[in-house]
């Protein structure tokens, strides 16, 4: 059943608009709603009669401006609910041939990208970063650092984390995957041995292996220490590590200041570089105190972050902060492979790191519905499914009771839920048994995706010998 959005929300949201002509000006004031995320795709708009009394103009005036939004796609009239709110299709809007088969339904459900759709607030910092963008047209607008003004918001939030940063010791990149390959680029030669949590990240496993690593993997579990990670680290002696302490995709583990202080410990004593990825340390749900970042404790570390989970992942902007020693060779690193990221959005990750609490709150509420929702309906739905819950991140990582996870992706993908399975995540192979779920889409898309799953798993179980693994996706996010 689709939301609706009542009347007096919605004029309250309007406030006012440009009446040269009226249904012009309301028309565009609502589609900015729309793609602003303050009006939720899907939501079923007040009825012209409705709309008309609340806003005090004429019928003729509502139905004009409906009428323009579909004519553009912004609304969408389906028989018994009225008009929805939608974005308008266009070639490549919704899908990548590198994130989804070319064959996907409209009603499929895809739960391979752990990303946040947009939020209210995020059109209004591209409008201001816009504003902003003129002085920096001058220029050739190349900036392989990044631009000051973000170099320095990027700074001030180790700031307030409490590492002192120089705007010096950040470089700008286009998403955190690009600050681990710029990291990579500085640190690895074919042959050196990196050790890596496993599971982790798929593209930062894919980044290592075309680099020739030789990956050593660490199991890592939500709820456990950190004593093989460091036993792993005395006994290979690696070159690099890969580390996802903050919220930890896809386990949602937090490590906790003890176990950073053993780890950070254990790199000094084998002059080990750790590459620290904290995509997801703004994702915090539970309003508990993170510790302190990883650096504290090992200054030799190399940080990458990004502003795609916590804001939107068509913002390719991302950072990586060195200790000083290390920042020319990460520079000259980044120059091997691109010079700069687009000065627009660069404006639009500073105006949000240093006005964006409010979207980021946000953020927090709704992957808090979500996360709820989702692990309940697991509960419900399959219950034999082994699953925690998470104080952050955008993932449940679930534990099923018999290695069938890649027998159940494209069973589940007939029955319109694209799945990553636990593999994809593994650095040496195996976790067959693990599915990792996100819950950034809405509370009740998820619940439907896990009534869908719990089918495909019922019938994944009944012939499990006899069930393909279909078409792969190449990218997991």
């Amino acid at each position: 059943m689709s939301r609706v959005i009542a009347a007096r929300s919605v004029a309250r949201l309007l406030d006012d608009f440009d009446r040269s002509p009226a249904y012009k000006g309301l028309a565009e004031a609502l589609r900015v709603l729309i793609t602003d995320g303050r009006l939720p795709l899907g939501a079923r708009l007040p009825s012209e009669r409705e709309l008309t009394a609340a806003l005090d103009v004429s019928r003729t005036t509502v139905a004009r401006a409906y009428a323009e939004l579909r004519d553009h796609g912004y609304l969408v009239s389906r028989q018994g609910s009225g008009s929805v709110a939608a974005l308008p299709d266009s070639a490549g809007h919704r899908t990548d041939h590198l994130l989804t088969p070319s064959d996907t339904r409209a009603d499929t459900i895809d739960l391979t990208c752990a990303a946040p759709l947009p939020g209210p607030g995020l059109l209004a910092a591209y409008e201001r970063a816009t504003a902003a963008l003129p002085p920096y047209l001058a220029g050739t607008g190349y900036h392989p650092s990044g631009l000051p003004v973000l170099r320095e918001a990027v700074a001030a939030t180790y700031d307030a984390r409490g590492l002192p940063t120089s705007p010096d010791q950040v470089l700008v990149v286009p998403g955190a995957l690009a600050g681990v390959a710029v990291a990579v680029q500085a640190l690895v030669s074919p042959g050196d041995r990196v050790v890596l949590e496993s599971p982790t990240y798929p593209n930062a496993i894919a980044a290592l292996g075309h680099a020739g690593a030789r990956l050593a993997g660490v199991g890592v579990h939500r709820d456990e220490d950190a004593a093989d990670l460091v036993t792993a680290i005395r006994q290979v002696a690696p070159r690099a590590a890969y580390l996802i302490p903050d919220f930890h995709n896809p386990t949602a583990r937090l490590m906790g200041d003890a176990d950073r202080e053993r780890v950070a410990r254990a790199l000094r004593r084998t002059r080990t570089t750790a590459v620290v990825d904290e995509s997801m340390v703004a994702l915090g749900l539970d309003d508990e105190p993170l510790p302190a970042p990883f650096a504290t404790y090992s200054p030799g570390s190399v940080s990458v972050g990004s502003v795609s989970k916590a804001f939107w992942g068509g913002i390719r902007i991302g950072w990586v902060r060195a200790p000083e020693h290390l920042v020319d060779t990460l520079f000259r690193a980044r120059l091997a492979l691109d010079l700069g990221s687009s000065p627009l959005e660069q404006l639009v990750a500073a105006d949000l790191l240093t006005h964006g609490a409010d979207l980021l709150e946000h953020r927090r509420r709704q992957l808090r519905a979500s996360r709820d929702a989702a692990r309940a309906a697991i509960v419900r739905h399959l219950p034999q499914w082994r699953v925690g819950l998470p104080g952050g991140g955008l993932s449940l990582w679930c534990e099923l009771p018999a290695a069938l996870s890649s027998a159940l992706v494209p069973v589940a993908a007939r029955h319109g839920v694209l799945l990553a399975a636990g593999p994809a995540f593994a650095p040496e192979g195996g976790l067959d048994r693990f599915v990792r779920l996100p819950f950034a889409l809405p509370a009740d898309v998820l619940v439907d995706a896990v009534e869908r799953i719990a089918a495909a798993w019922q019938e994944t179980q009944s012939s499990p010998g006899s069930i393909g693994r279909g078409p792969r996706t190449p990218m997991v996010a």
